[in-house]
């Protein structure tokens, strides 16, 4: 999970080499979300067994962030 800023935009994403990725992100590489919104600040990790896992994880946190954006 990865932030623009404190309270600020969050990103969820999914990564099977995560120091290669958190470069990406870091330093721009990737065009999409993540570029867009600045969000370079890694704020939490979850590691799991295998890549399955992860991404149901990722869908479960995604949906919640819609439930509490919609309470608002």
């Amino acid at each position: 999970m990865r932030a623009s800023k404190r309270n600020g935009t969050l990103y969820i994403g999914v990564a099977s080499d995560l120091a290669k990725r958190i470069w990406e992100h870091r330093e721009g590489r990737i065009d999409g979300f993540t570029r867009r919104y600045g969000c370079k600040m890694l704020v939490w990790l979850f590691v799991f067994d295998s890549m399955d896992g992860a991404m149901r994880c990722e869908k479960q946190v995604k949906e919640w962030q819609r439930i509490e954006a919609a309470r608002h």
